[in-house]
């Protein structure tokens, strides 16, 4: 055992030395996917699985922290989600709110939380809401983002916390983020006034940019999939249209340091186009 815990560390070293500082994605998104598969292939209970991959999210922030990540977007639990098994929604409900008061009670990371956590049960809204720091974003109900001190407040302060950002996505959805950021858009300008038409002839998308869940934030740079799957599943729909994306055969609770070195090393060996 020992001498496969040195082979493993030499392997990591290597890998982690293959990796130029300059480029390394300044924001990582990640599904988080496969805890339900790897609980079955160990015969475990699904509340099992969730709760290990719960474990792995402070393990991960700090690869990423260590690797010079500057933000990384988090997809705990998607919009579809909700409509699961009642009791293994409420399970899952209940390990997703202890990890991130987790997380919020270390003060390592800048948390923010992204989606429409109006859409949980009260009790799971709050206690959410609560695990976010005095002073840190606030989420936003149904229409997603925040009020006085979200994503459309919170970008100055962000800029100034030199902590790493953490974006947890619960009751996310790439397409409800877009009709949120929307509908955010026409009632803020009609509330200054503007008709429609005024609305319709002058909007841009820098303006729907400006009413999304991660305003103030870079786009991902590099988006990771655990479990094999192959698809994005909505997941950043508006800020994915230049990321690079990486598809890992790992379910997430057994995804170790060297799987998130190989998809940085992918990465960095990347040539960028971005659109261009």
């Amino acid at each position: 055992m020992a001498g496969r815990n040195l082979v493993y560390e030499l392997y990591e070293r290597r890998l982690a030395a293959q990796i130029e500082s300059g480029r390394v994605p300044g924001h990582v998104g990640v599904i988080l996917d496969g805890n339900r598969r790897w609980a079955r292939t160990r015969g475990f209970g699904t509340a099992q699985g969730h709760k290990r991959g719960a474990d792995k999210i402070e393990e991960f922030l700090g690869w990423a922290e260590a690797a010079g990540v500057r933000v990384v977007t988090l997809w705990l639990l998607s919009t579809d989600n909700l409509a699961r098994d009642p009791a293994e929604l409420s399970s899952l409900l209940d390990i997703i709110a202890h990890a991130v008061g987790e997380l919020a009670s270390t003060g390592r990371w800048h948390l923010r939380l992204v989606g429409a956590v109006d859409l949980l049960p009260a009790p799971v809204a709050e206690r959410l809401r609560a695990a976010v720091a005095p002073g840190e974003d606030a989420p936003r109900g149904a229409a997603g983002g925040s009020d006085a001190a979200g994503p459309g407040a919170g970008g100055a302060a962000e800029r100034a916390d030199a902590r790493m950002q953490v974006n947890v996505a619960i009751g996310y959805g790439g397409r409800q983020e877009i009709a949120d950021a929307v509908r955010d858009l026409l009632r803020e300008r009609a509330d200054a006034g503007d008709s429609l038409e005024d609305v319709a002839a002058t909007l841009s998308e820098e303006d729907i940019t400006d009413h999304l869940y991660t305003k103030g934030q870079p786009d991902p740079d590099l988006v990771i999939r655990t479990s094999g799957e192959q698809r994005l599943s909505g997941f950043l729909l508006w800020q994915t249209v230049h990321s690079e994306f990486y598809f890992c055969e790992v379910n997430w609770p057994a995804f170790r340091r060297v799987d998130f070195l190989r998809a940085l090393r992918d990465y960095a060996g990347r040539q960028r186009r971005l659109g261009r």
